[in-house]
């Protein structure tokens, strides 16, 4: 597998926090569901494309060494996610058996940081297991953090035509999970505006 050259795995990157980018491998496009996970490959992609965001450091040998098994806890941890997130901007009780296995997949890589020197004093994400495996566990771990702490007040849902994305709120005034959404329903408003006016 060329990780340079992998298709992405289709699933967008908005620039939200990892684990909402992981809930958001599930998308729509013109309103019909579409999994950004569907293979070894697009989880390689997707990996590929967060690495720089990512807490454990993968190389292009570690996504080349994707398993089956790492795709089945990758869509899983998702799915978890989306339900955690849609509890959440439901202004609902999440599902005790989401929060289970959202603390099952942070406990399943142990994960800590030591001290480097070189070029300059820094610290770097040890692991043990396969890095993969310790990316994913990282993933689930921030999104314990998402969900217990104050960034899950500013949890939205994408209220886009046909979308199912989930953001975090960074401004008042934002509405959608992108530009994109916004016009989309803007469009929709005045269409709907237009089509009713025309009623009367």
């Amino acid at each position: 597998m060329d990780v340079a050259h992998l298709a992405d795995g289709g699933a967008p990157l908005l620039g939200e926090p990892p684990p909402i980018e992981l809930g958001n491998a599930t998308y729509a496009v013109r309103g019909r569901a579409k999994d950004g996970l569907r293979s070894v490959e697009h989880l390689a992609a997707w990996l590929r494309d967060l690495r720089p965001r990512l807490e454990v450091t993968l190389t292009d040998d570690d996504l080349r060494g994707i398993t089956e098994n790492d795709l089945r806890h990758a869509r899983e941890l998702r799915d978890t996610i989306r339900a955690l997130a849609d509890a959440s901007t439901q202004g609902c009780d999440p599902d005790p058996d989401a929060v289970a296995t959202l603390n099952r997949h942070a406990s399943r890589s142990p994960r800590w940081r030591e001290l480097r020197t070189t070029p300059e004093p820094h610290t770097t994400v040890c692991a043990t297991g396969r890095p993969v495996e310790a990316a994913l566990a990282a993933l689930a771990e921030e999104a314990v953090e998402l969900f217990a702490g104050p960034l899950r007040q500013e949890l939205r849902a994408c209220h886009g035509p046909g979308c199912v994305l989930y953001f975090v709120r960074d401004s008042p005034r934002r509405e959608w999970c992108s530009p994109g959404c916004g016009n989309r329903a803007r469009a929709a408003r005045h269409y709907a505006k237009v089509r009713h006016s025309t009623r009367d």
